[in-house]
């Protein structure tokens, strides 16, 4: 479901200029910004990097870009 609301021009800008910097579109990157805000507010203790790593590797198993790690 769509809807329209309201963010502020610098929210728009920035995520506009990081956007086109990471291959985004706008809308796309200010989705990523709440996904990772979201996953932050849900676990404290957890570190950004460590949050990043955690969604390149789910999309990385979603594309099946996936290999079996040998802990030997």
């Amino acid at each position: 479901m769509s809807r329209s609301i309201k963010l502020s021009d610098e929210l728009i800008n920035a995520a506009t200029a990081t956007g086109k910097a990471l291959h985004r579109s706008t809308p796309r990157q200010i989705e990523y910004w709440a996904q990772i805000g979201k996953i932050a507010e849900e676990n404290p203790e957890l570190p950004l990097g460590f949050v990043r790593d955690i969604l390149v590797s789910q999309e990385e198993a979603s594309a099946a870009d996936v290999t079996d790690y040998d802990f030997g």
